[in-house]
């Protein structure tokens, strides 16, 4: 039989090897000569603070001890949530996840430690530590499978929040198994979690999702807002404060959804009901700051989607008017990304010479390629990297088709490695593709940067299929 290392062993061959008094190892470690013979007589037992301070002394590593400390005090012994809270909050403070992954499987055989384990998270989670709080949530919703409880789907939900990444083959799978727990979290909850949805399926162009999550998101803010203005109480206003919008905006950006959607398939007469839709706002019973800061957005977002329906539709008519529309707005480097794309969509479509509009947003082109910041809010974080991939596919596609070549290949190198990114297999061999079909007009350093990048792409995917040539 295996015996388990001690904590205590351990300091004792060590203040032997040293030749230390417990009062001698007390002053270094700053602890009371009582307390540390209390731990080594086995008579206290030990808290995580104690222990860095004792390691710390012992001149060792942090959470050098963190794996005993789960075999001495938390496996052997009956689990004490007074114990193991600040020792999870510790590992995730040093990156411990193993340790915590340990705890979790450890404790949660026991429903009763669900609910603390999950507090734990959620104040992990608003310190940022997202992988310790994921291996927690991952923890209770394990333990609660079976329950039914809206703590679960709320597991589930903050497990979606956290998973989502670049991968959108990844992405697409988290929203999947989210999708079905949407129902079991309260009735207000449930409008951002199908907003995140929706926008996660908008990235990755899965129209007919879209618009079921935003018709169902709109019926289920409609229900909200009226029951909102009919009772009028406090403790329902309390309720929608949880919501990161207005709850009336829920109302309206199911409606810009579906003009997205309509757009997407080519239906731009529908589209346009719908942007008349969100602009008329005549309905919103509000009138605070907030409020007057959303209308304004609508209505904003109204004017340009107007213009980028009738272009798109082939009235080309009105693409001096959006660009004016385009210049003449404060619009962020997101929005302006969107703007963009619209403009050179339809500039290949119908083979318009938007050499001067491209000239006179130069800055603004040079710079959408070092975004990148992380944003809490899902539509910068999924749809934005989609659509700047593709602005960069259909800038390269016009500048190759025009003979612009370096600019044409720049873009398209960019449009490539972002569609990798995002494990986006259709637009990455559509990128390949233009490169081979204008290959004869590249520069040989541009020939090599294509096939090592190429080459470094089939080697990564043959490692993650384990089936790496070691012949070299």
């Amino acid at each position: 039989m295996k015996i388990t290392p001690t904590i205590r062993a351990e300091l004792e061959h060590f203040l032997q090897q040293e030749g230390l008094t417990l009062s001698q190892f007390g002053q270094i470690a700053g602890m009371n000569r009582g307390i540390i013979s209390s731990i080594l007589t086995g008579n206290k037992s030990m808290s995580i603070n104690q222990l860095d301070r004792i390691t710390e002394a012992m001149g060792l590593p942090e959470g050098y001890f963190y794996d005993l400390f789960i075999d001495n005090y938390i496996i052997d012994t009956p689990p004490n949530m007074r114990r193991i809270e600040p020792f999870l909050f510790r590992c995730a403070e040093l990156d411990k996840l193993d340790a915590i992954r340990r705890v979790v499987e450890v404790i949660m055989d026991n429903l009763l430690y669900s609910p603390k384990l999950f507090d734990i998270a959620e104040e992990l989670l608003s310190q940022g530590r997202h992988e310790a709080a994921l291996l927690l949530y991952e923890g209770v919703a394990e333990a609660e499978r079976y329950q039914h409880s809206e703590r679960l789907a709320v597991c589930q939900y903050r497990i979606f929040k956290i998973q989502i990444g670049d991968d959108q083959s990844k992405n697409l799978s988290a929203a999947t198994i989210f999708e079905v727990f949407v129902e079991r979290l309260n009735e207000i909850d449930q409008l951002d979690a199908l907003k995140d949805l929706a926008n996660v399926y908008r990235s990755l162009r899965k129209w007919d999702k879209v618009e079921e999550i935003a018709k169902k998101m709109r019926a289920k803010a409609e229900i909200q807002y009226t029951l909102k203005h009919k009772q009028n109480s406090r403790e329902r206003d309390e309720s929608t404060k949880n919501l990161t919008r207005p709850l009336f905006v829920y109302i309206s950006y199911a409606d810009l959804l579906c003009a997205s959607v309509c757009e997407a398939q080519g239906d731009y007469q529908q589209a346009l009901q719908y942007t008349y839709a969100y602009a008329d706002l005549e309905w919103v019973k509000e009138d605070d700051e907030d409020t007057q800061h959303w209308i304004g957005l609508y209505k904003q977002w109204s004017e340009g989607n107007t213009h980028v329906n009738k272009l798109l539709s082939g009235d080309t008519s009105v693409l001096t008017e959006y660009v004016e529309y385009i210049a003449s707005t404060n619009l962020t480097d997101k929005e302006m990304v969107t703007k963009l794309l619209n403009v050179m969509m339809a500039a290949n479509r119908y083979q318009i010479d938007v050499d001067n509009i491209l000239q006179r947003f130069e800055v603004e082109i040079d710079s959408f390629t070092q975004q990148g910041h992380p944003s809490s809010d899902m539509y910068t974080n999924q749809v934005i990297p989609e659509q700047s991939a593709r602005l960069s596919y259909e800038l390269a596609y016009y500048q190759l088709h025009r003979g612009t070549y370096d600019d044409g290949f720049k873009f398209l190198m960019y449009s490539m490695v972002s569609y990798h990114t995002l494990n986006n297999e259709t637009y990455f061999i559509n990128c390949m593709g233009l490169f081979l079909h204008f290959r004869d007009h590249a520069v040989p350093e541009i020939k090599v940067g294509f096939l090592n990048f190429i080459e470094k792409v089939w080697m990564n995917n043959v490692e993650k299929s384990g089936n790496a040539d070691h012949r070299g």
